[in-house]
């Protein structure tokens, strides 16, 4: 069976391991290593889609890191339990057009035994910047 370390039950300091790793992981745009952080049959929230399976989240990855250019993600800690995490974010990304976007959000966790991510809930807002507003 695949493991993803850090482990359940999370405390402070490995909840935090856990949200750089996602962070990292994101910022790869590697839609493929991103999915393998899922389990097979992950259900996840993202905006107003509902994705389920490793398949449908790298094609949707694959779709959004087409149309997001520029991407850059920083996840910050906001709590957990022991199988649970919940963190915010913020992220910036370039359309096609050129406009530059900072989308903010929260994300809420759950995870099995092996690490694996079960459940992902995102809620997110993107608002239109300047390239000269850019923090990340």
């Amino acid at each position: 069976m695949e493991k993803k370390l850090p482990l359940p039950p999370f405390t402070l300091e490995t909840a935090k391991e856990k949200i750089q790793a996602a962070e990292n992981g994101w910022n790869s745009q590697d839609p493929i290593k991103v999915s393998m952080a899922y389990t097979v049959d992950t259900k996840w929230r993202n905006r107003d889609q509902f994705i389920n399976g490793r398949s449908e989240v790298q094609a949707f990855l694959t779709d959004k890191w087409k149309k997001e250019k520029n991407y850059k993600l920083k996840k910050s800690y906001w709590a957990h339990t022991e199988n649970r995490i919940a963190v915010r974010f913020e992220y910036e990304y370039q359309t096609e057009n050129g406009e530059w976007f900072r989308a903010y959000g929260n994300e809420n966790w759950e995870f099995d035994e092996n690490g694996l991510m079960m459940k992902r809930y995102a809620s997110i807002n993107d608002l239109a910047i300047a390239e000269s507003e850019r923090r990340l």
